[in-house]
């Protein structure tokens, strides 16, 4: 049977079942041979998107615009002071307004309840760039890289690193339950996952031949994994003072050369980025000043390794992307 989710709004990968996520990804692989081989593919022409950021990001952003563009679409950015949104006009309101004028709407920004309430509302796709709680548009570019790395993702071993209860490690740890992929959070276990998302997972788990493990040894974590990820300690929007607090709990969890000599020979290196891997930002540089360390989530070694396809899964966003705006559109 042929897999149909024209109408469906893209809000967490908890929505989707593994062949509709399987059908995302290789269609993500089609737009990618069609943009590598400049070959025109603008299957949209004359519908129209708006992205609404309350978050900026380079990735995101990007990713969208220049999807949205390939396939022929108009597209509008609104920033957090390009829209009424919430504070003059409810989100409800927003997205009904929205929804008479656009063929879609992204939203990224902080609460899922915002993605929730403008999908009740719009009557057209939502698609959620990151919120507080899910980034699914991140899982099929981490996805879609994992599997050309390895030509599979059954079976696997993966092992995110950090902050397991932010939205990467939320996501990451669903993705990889729905896809067969062996999962281990390995964080100190004050940050360990919401334990009822954690009691979803193992039920994906089971259903799909693989685990969802949770640890704070870091050797017991990273030994025999296939794929090593990290995010930033902080994220965007939360205060400045969570930084002390946050470089003392995950110092130990840095990626570096030691947690990879843990890993198997062919495992690889991710990030969602922005990485903290020097202090050539200005968090970088202000971090190493206040508190005298030079990288953070990761070793700038490890960064800059043949094991990191970081820039592999930032181009993967955007024909991931470009996959499900035109799989929810047509």
């Amino acid at each position: 049977m042929a897999i149909s989710i024209k109408g469906k709004h893209f809000l967490t990968l908890l929505d989707y079942s593994q062949e509709e996520i399987r059908y995302l990804l290789d269609l993500s692989k089609n737009f990618k041979d069609l943009k590598r081989s400049g070959t025109p593919h603008c299957y949209l022409q004359g519908k129209n998107m708006v992205l609404l950021f309350e978050k900026t990001s380079t990735r995101t952003r990007c990713s969208f615009e220049v999807a949205g563009m390939d396939l022929g679409m108009g597209v509008t950015y609104l920033d957090p002071n390009s829209s009424q949104m919430g504070k003059k006009e409810s989100i409800a309101d927003t997205a009904k307004v929205l929804g008479r004028l656009y063929d879609g709407i992204e939203y990224r920004g902080f609460s899922q309840d915002i993605v929730t309430t403008l999908a009740n509302n719009a009557g057209v796709p939502v698609w959620n760039g990151l919120t507080d709680d899910f980034h699914p548009t991140q899982m099929l570019a981490d996805l879609l890289t994992i599997e050309e790395k390895f030509g599979t993702l059954q079976g696997l071993h993966f092992t995110y690193m950090g902050d397991a209860r932010n939205n990467m490690g939320n996501s990451l740890m669903i993705a990889c339950a729905k896809m067969g992929i062996h999962f281990t959070a390995c964080s100190p276990k004050a940050l360990f996952p919401d334990e009822a998302l954690v009691a979803k997972a193992k039920a994906y788990a089971a259903e799909n031949n693989c685990t969802v493990h949770l640890t704070d040894n870091i050797q017991e974590g990273s030994t025999g994994a296939d794929i090593i990820y990290t995010d930033i300690w902080v994220s965007m929007g939360e205060p400045d003072d969570v930084w002390e607090t946050r470089i003392k709990l995950l110092k130990d969890y840095q990626v570096n050369a030691d947690v990879m000599k843990y890993a198997n020979e062919q495992a690889i290196f991710m990030h969602c980025l922005p990485a903290f891997h020097d202090t050539n930002t200005t968090i970088g540089h202000a971090m190493a000043k206040k508190f005298g360390i030079t990288e953070m989530e990761v070793t700038n070694e490890v960064f800059q390794s043949k094991q990191s396809v970081v820039f592999d899964e930032a181009e993967n966003r955007m024909h991931t992307i470009k996959a499900v705006i035109y799989a929810t559109l047509s």
